[in-house]
Formats: C-alpha cells, structure tokens, sequence
C-alpha cells in the first residue's frame, strides 16, 4: 500500500475528511447510555420508589458486559472491518435505550433492560470507529483520533440537555424515545453515507484498485500483543486510570460540595470538565502527531494529580477548585486517544480489534468499579478525601506506566 503511505497529512484528510466526523458521531451515540442518562434518574427513582444506588447499578452491569464482551466484538472488527457493525449498532442503540422508558417499577426488569442496553453498546464500542480511521490516516492519525474521540466530549454536553428537555415535555417513559430518535435522526445519515474502514469487505479500495484485507496490514499477531510488557503496562495503566478519573468525574459535584461549593457553584464549576475535555483531545492530538507519544501520555496523565492536590489542600478556594476541573477535563479528553495512538503504533492495524477489546476491557473495569469504591469511601469515612488520595497515587502509577514505555522502537509509526 505504497501510494497511501506516501500521503502527507493534508491528503489524507482531504481524501478521507469525513470518516473521523462520522465516527465521532457515532462514538458519541455509543456512550448515550453514560452521558444520557443522568437526567432520568431522579424522575425513575421518585417514581419508582429506587434509591439512587439502585437505579445507578444498571449501568453498572452495562460496563461490566462491555468488559467481556468487548474483546470478542474487536476480534470480529479485526475479521469483518467496522462499518456493518456501526451501522447497524447504531439502530439497535437507538431501541435499547428507548425500551428504558418501557420500565414498570421491577428492578428485575429494569435490570433486563439494562442487559439490552449492555448488548446493544458492544457493536458500537469504541474499537469499531477508531479502527477505521487508524486504517486511513497514518501521517495524521493523532489528530483524526482526536477528532473521533470528540464525540464523547459533544456526547456529555449534549446529552444532558436533550433528555432535560425532553422529560420536561414529554415525561421520562416517552423521553427516552424521542431523545434516542432525535439523535439518530442527527447520526445515521451521516454515518450511513461516509463511515468506513479501509478493510471493510465489499469496499474497493480506491488507491490500489482491490479489496483490502486486514491480513494486508502491518502488525504483530494476537498473541505476540497480548504476551507483550508493552500491551500489560497499556493495560495497567488503562484501568487505573478509568477507576480514578471516572470515579472522579461522576462524584466531582459532590466532591466539590465536601469542598464548600453550594450546589449551583458546584455544578457550573463542574461543567468546566466537559469544556476542557474538547480542549484536551484536539490539543492531544495535535502533540502526538509531533511528539513521542510516550511522554504526551505520561505528562496528560499526571494533570489529575495536579487536580487531586488542588482539592485536597485548596481548602474552599474556589479558584482551585476551577483549575482542577480544568486539569481533570483535559486528561478526560485524551486519555483514550494516548491508549489507542500507541496501541497502533506499537502493534499495527491487523489485530488492532482484538488488542483494543482487552483494552476495552481493563477501561470498562475501572469505569464500573471506580465510582462505587469511592462512595464506598465516602459512606464508611464521611469524606471524599480518602479517595483523593488514592486517585492520586494511582495516577501516578499510570503515568509512570506510560513514561515507560519504548520510546523509539514504535515499529509501526510508518504505517
């Protein structure tokens, strides 16, 4: 695939400008579940009678599904390329969310409803629309992942204030329809007509003329990755850092109210962490195409312990409070795209599903185990202190993981 290792950057966007755009959209309809629903879970559990605890637990039982079944769904990318499985996700995304609204007071069944959701976010997991950019762009791909990645950032600002205005108007049972179908209405088209992969079967490849293949791409085998120090320590840190940072950003409200901050104040306070997130991931981004990708990781990955300190020892500043926001935003922004920049560049595009399923699942762990430990925390101390202090060393950790890694032996950074 000579001619496509030759593009520079600017040809590679102008050739393929509109597959990141489209898998950003559909990154952000694959977190519909996290970043949506907050807004129904005050109304479902005044309904119902729920505590938040129980409410919360089905997108608990979400991310854990995502765990495990994550990795065969990045084996299956790696076999049948991305596009089926996004296009098709999306749809099925779209139901199970709006079945929530079908919920009838059982916790049972809404924990069914919940493995639904669970089952329906695997095609559109995050393996899927990264792969088929790291497929087409080589020169530029930090930046096209950033781009991609964004649509998390777009889904936590958006997200909320469709499902607020909807319940307000429509009540929470209907809600959950019509926001799932006014996203869609926004992201299938888009997605339907420009997301693609450079493999996907049945798509000619317009440089060479041909079907392309994954056995075409550079990479090492499953198991060469999966046995490698480089893929564990890509892992350890991963789940470190999705037990802490995820943890973190779900309590911040009320972390910052063990701060001092009345509820307004907290809240827009907090709202800074999804600013700064779009910041962090064009601005990550943008060094990991200049930089060693080793060292970006190692410095984004150390914010949060800047942020960690400011709350525990800013007392009820509300300038520290600002700044840590912004720290805790910026790493939210770009960590996943660190993980997978240099998931590609050390192991290649042909078993980049696979790889990244075992990724996937170290970050789905965290995700679903942080935020429970630390209310574990709180309930048993009182405080959210205790857990600032563990976020703290555990990011360190993370950012030593990724300091460690190889820094000129990227074999694939040509490809």
């Amino acid at each position: 695939m000579k001619a496509q290792h030759t593009r520079s950057g600017r040809e590679e966007w102008k050739a393929h400008g509109l597959v990141p755009v489209a898998a950003g959209l559909g990154y952000a309809t694959s977190v519909i579940h996290i970043y949506g629903i907050g807004p129904y879970f005050g109304p479902v559990a005044e309904q119902f009678g729920w505590s938040r605890t129980e409410v919360t637990f089905g997108l608990t039982i979400a991310t854990l599904v995502q765990a495990v079944g994550g990795i065969f769904i990045g084996l299956a990318v790696d076999r049948f390329g991305p596009r089926r499985f996004g296009v098709i996700g999306l749809l099925l995304m779209g139901v199970a969310f709006s079945l929530l609204g079908t919920a009838n007071g059982s916790l049972l069944q809404w924990y069914l409803l919940w493995c639904l959701v669970a089952l329906a976010a695997l095609p559109v997991q995050a393996s899927v629309w990264t792969s088929a950019v790291a497929s087409l762009f080589h020169v530029s791909r930090g930046m096209a992942f950033a781009v991609t990645l964004c649509g998390a950032s777009i889904a936590a600002g958006v997200f909320p204030l469709m499902g607020t205005y909807a319940i307000a108007k429509l009540g929470w049972e209907m809600a959950f329809s019509a926001h799932a179908a006014a996203w869609l209405i926004i992201a299938f088209p888009v997605i339907f007509l420009f997301f693609h992969g450079r493999y996907d079967r049945g798509r000619k490849n317009k440089d060479e003329g041909e079907v392309a293949s994954p056995k075409d791409l550079p990479g090492v085998t499953l198991g060469e990755g999966l046995r490698s120090t480089i893929y564990h320590r890509l892992f350890i840190a991963s789940l470190l850092f999705t037990f802490t940072i995820i943890a973190i950003v779900v309590h911040f409200t009320a972390i910052l109210g063990d701060q001092g901050a009345d509820p307004l104040t907290a809240a827009g306070i907090a709202s800074f962490v999804g600013w700064f997130s779009l910041a962090g991931r064009l601005g990550t981004g943008f060094l990991l195409d200049r930089l060693p990708a080793s060292l970006v990781g190692a410095a984004v990955f150390m914010l949060p312990v800047a942020g960690s300190l400011l709350l525990l020892l800013g007392g009820n500043s509300y300038g520290a409070m600002v700044l840590a926001s912004g720290l805790i935003g910026l790493t939210l922004g770009a960590e996943i795209d660190v993980v997978v920049f240099l998931l590609t560049r050390h192991f290649g595009l042909k078993n980049f599903g696979g790889l990244y399923g075992g990724v996937l699942a170290a970050l789905s762990i965290g995700t679903a185990i942080g935020p429970l430990v630390a209310a574990r925390i709180f309930d048993v101390t009182g405080s959210y202190e205790g857990f600032l202090w563990l976020a703290l060393g555990f990011m360190a950790a993370s950012s030593l993981a990724i300091a460690s890694l190889p820094r000129r032996n990227e074999a694939f950074a040509a490809h």
